[in-house]
């Protein structure tokens, strides 16, 4: 007993402490009174854990600190905690951590004792973990295995050094800012909570072309990362990112906003909150974007960063065009930019593969980032960046789940007339069902105004077990799906020439397709390709093209839509923002 007493604490040295405090009580003031029945109680209940075991009296604590005899049923115990306030501290701090950070200034209004234990680093430490995901200690930031880009974020930069901060390999003269200062407590009061609204993923409003931002915590700093697609045609790589705004805190515990665009490193910018799931940000000192050879050296540095290669490598010169035409477009903008949130749609157990976001291939337009939902029977991919002729924000593949294409041969599949004949046949069905149904509506809407409520209501009961028998079949998952052999067929241009050779499923579908301005937009019949659970493609027939789409696999937190119908809404107000 005496060797489990001293490993709980309450061995000898801890009693003489209590012993001599006891013949202090006269120079004790009221709070080392309240410590001391704290600590006496937490001991007990540890010595009770200890020889609780035994089938003879329990030992605990007298009046005194000592440890006696006795029955704890018969009265000899301390008493048990009444209250919340008779809590000892540390547990106290374990259940205030567990509280909304929202909801502990008010707590701390409740008595002295109870904003003193709000002061403690551990409650608001976990406060910044669990609800934005902070990972960095504030003693410790560490900076030996981080890359050259990120250290470049999260240093304030020397004046003189006017390296890019995308170039691989440079390590940017930095000097990281002291934070011996700040705490826990201020970090979330003036940093998570008051910027709370805009983390997760946005749409940038910079007009047919779109784009995604990523606003993240990551350690002391809130920053907006620009995702942007690999350079062309390399589909399967990583996407690329490119800091447009962080905010910190300084010394004052004021938060500050900085803007990060151009190459002269941060300088002063702004946020403001324009309405719900929307903000905007303004750069103070545009001057800081612009580079000593003028416009022709920003372009060339803007080329390099967004295709990876010169203008006299790219040969088209329908591409050239394009290419001249967005740096103009954008480049206008100089990060004012207004941005409105997006969602990533919800995950489907029985879909033939996960939805979300994918990077794909468009010709002449580069790669470009889609959504990909699934909406009953349909799949359906909405464009997240855009361009002149389709631009962010539609639908550019709408795919029909219950109308699957049985491929023929691969020697078959060569001839494009074949593929041709076997998804312009279903195209014409779905035609006829079209027409048809839109019959049967005019019919419905000419019957109705004979019949009444009664059969109104057996009529929209019937439509509702329509609709039900319309969810997606249980079929099994991708993994367990036969692979087929696929070929592209003659003359069907692909941008990768390195393309799987073998599929799970196709199905018909649709495209958007436009001319220059978005102008006489139309949907042109298909072929769906499901090579795996991260890759699918699209013949577009009329275009004689195929696209292929690649999983986007980065972390974005906070991006998950409360509801289904939050993601619907955002859905249909997307195709309006780019209208």
């Amino acid at each position: 007993m005496a060797v489990c007493a001293r490993l709980c604490g309450v061995g000898q040295s801890r009693r003489c402490r209590r012993r001599q405090r006891h013949n202090q009580q006269d120079q004790c003031s009221d709070s080392d009174m309240d410590e001391e029945e704290e600590e006496r109680i937490v001991a007990l209940r540890q010595s009770d854990v200890c020889g609780g075991g035994g089938g003879g009296p329990a030992e605990t604590a007298g009046p005194d600190g000592r440890v006696v005899s006795g029955d704890p049923r018969a009265g000899a115990g301390p008493p048990r905690p009444q209250a919340l306030t008779d809590l000892p501290p540390e547990l106290l701090v374990e259940i205030f951590s567990t509280l909304p950070g929202t909801v502990l200034p008010n707590v701390a209004l409740v008595c002295k004792k109870f904003r003193q234990i709000l002061n403690t680093e551990t409650v608001w430490r976990r406060r910044c973990t669990e609800e934005f995901g902070m990972k960095e200690d504030l003693r410790k930031i560490e900076v030996g295995a981080v890359s050259a880009r990120d250290l470049y974020v999260k240093s304030f930069i020397n004046g003189k050094h006017k390296s890019c901060c995308t170039c691989p390999g440079v390590i940017p003269r930095v000097l990281l800012p002291n934070y011996e200062h700040m705490d826990y407590k201020d970090v979330y009061t003036h940093l998570l909570y008051p910027y709370r609204h805009i983390l997760g993923i946005w749409q940038p409003d910079i007009g047919p072309y779109g784009g995604l931002l990523n606003v993240v915590v990551d350690g002391l700093f809130i920053i907006g990362w620009m995702y942007l697609p690999p350079h062309d045609p390399r589909v399967e790589d990583p996407m690329r990112r490119r800091p447009l705004f962080r905010i910190h805190l300084l010394k004052s515990k004021k938060a500050t906003v900085e803007c990060m665009y151009g190459h002269k490193g941060p300088h002063k910018g702004d946020i403001q909150t324009v309405k719900n799931d929307e903000f905007s940000t303004k750069c103070n000192q545009t001057d800081h974007h612009r580079m000593p050879g003028g416009r022709q050296e920003e372009f060339r540095t803007w080329l390099e960063e967004e295709w990876g290669r010169t203008l006299e490598e790219i040969f088209h010169e329908h591409m050239q065009e394009l290419i001249l035409m967005k740096f103009i477009y954008t480049s206008q903008y100089d990060n004012c930019l207004t941005y409105r949130r997006i969602y990533l749609p919800p995950p489907l157990p029985s879909a033939l593969l996960q939805p979300g976001l994918f990077k794909g291939t468009y010709g002449s337009h580069g790669l470009e980032i889609v959504m990909l939902s699934f909406h009953g029977t349909s799949a359906r991919a909405t464009k997240l960046t855009g361009d002149p002729n389709v631009p962010a924000g539609q639908l550019t593949l709408d795919v029909d789940l219950s109308r699957p294409v049985v491929l023929p041969d691969e020697e078959r599949q060569r001839s494009i007339e074949e593929l041709s004949r076997l998804v312009l046949g279903v195209h014409a069905e779905v035609q006829r069902e079209v027409e048809q149904q839109e019959t049967n509506a005019s019919i419905a809407a000419t019957n109705s105004t004979e019949e009444g409520a009664c059969g109104g209501e057996e009529r929209s009961a019937d439509q509702s077990a329509g609709s039900e028998n319309c969810q997606p079949e249980p079929s099994s998952s991708s993994n367990q799906l036969e692979l087929l052999p696929f070929v592209l067929p003659l003359g069907v241009m692909a941008r990768n020439e390195v393309y799987p050779r073998t599929c799970r499923k196709c199905f018909y579908g649709t495209g958007l397709i436009a001319g220059h301005g978005f102008t006489s937009p139309e949907r042109t019949p298909g072929l769906f390709v499901l090579f795996d659970p991260d890759r699918f493609g699209f013949i577009w027939l009329e275009l004689k093209s195929f696209s292929l789409y690649s999983r986007l696999t980065d972390n974005l937190p906070h991006a998950q839509a409360p509801n289904t119908e939050r993601f619907e809404a955002m859905l249909r107000n997307m195709q309006s923002w780019t209208s």
